[in-house]
């Protein structure tokens, strides 16, 4: 499973890609207002930390306004990815731009038959809201379960990119689904190591080398 960070706070994208285990990275809107930097200056900054995928979101609601947008944020960098709504025009716009060769995240997917639509547009990646769908009486896991049932029914190379991940139980199901990608907040990403079982085995493991008065 590829982790992405939900973030853009580079400090917490620098710490992250340290471990080696980051590869990539989701923005929106709202993380960019939180960040209070310039959207192309961030955008460029992560893109120069990361190797893998950056997803940058369009915010024009129309086709051509989110192609105008999409041809200045292909330029920022090669590991760009256009994020664009599930709408008509957000999937008109996969399509012309995934024909270009462009890498497409589709987000705001809480239905099968949405990510089905955003495979057939030839979306990169679909992002299913898992915990907003749990916020609104759903199960956010059945609809990975049903995502990933319809793609491989048909053999669809576009990855599940679990997104709206609330804490590491949701990245645990995602994994045992067969989910390609998720994509969290850098503190569920770092929570993924804490076990109390491993906390106090390290403590023992101190204690009694504390003990033997030698040092390495």
């Amino acid at each position: 499973m590829k982790f992405f960070a939900d973030t853009a706070e580079i400090a917490d994208i620098k710490e992250l890609a340290a471990t080696g285990l980051l590869d990539g990275v989701t923005t929106n809107p709202s993380l960019i207002m939180k960040s209070g930097r310039d959207f192309v200056e961030v955008t460029r900054e992560i893109c120069g930390i990361v190797d893998g995928p950056v997803s940058a979101e369009v915010v024009a609601l129309d086709h051509a306004g989110m192609m105008a947008e999409a041809e200045t944020l292909r330029k920022i960098a090669d590991n760009v990815c256009i994020k664009v709504p599930m709408t008509l025009d957000g999937l008109k716009t996969c399509k012309a731009l995934s024909s270009d060769g462009t890498m497409v995240n589709v987000t705001l997917c809480f239905s099968g038959n949405q990510a089905l639509l955003a495979a057939k547009a030839g979306a990169t990646f679909v992002s299913p809201f898992v915990g907003r769908h749990d916020d609104n009486g759903f199960d956010g896991m059945d609809l990975i379960r049903d995502i990933r049932l319809i793609y491989d029914n048909y053999d669809f190379r576009t990855e599940i990119l679990v997104a709206s991940v609330r804490h590491v139980v949701h990245v645990l199901e995602a994994a045992r689904i067969g989910a390609e990608v998720m994509t969290a907040p850098p503190a569920v990403i770092k929570a993924l190591v804490k076990h109390v079982l491993t906390d106090k085995g390290i403590e023992g493991f101190m204690a009694d080398w504390a003990k033997t008065g030698q040092t390495i």
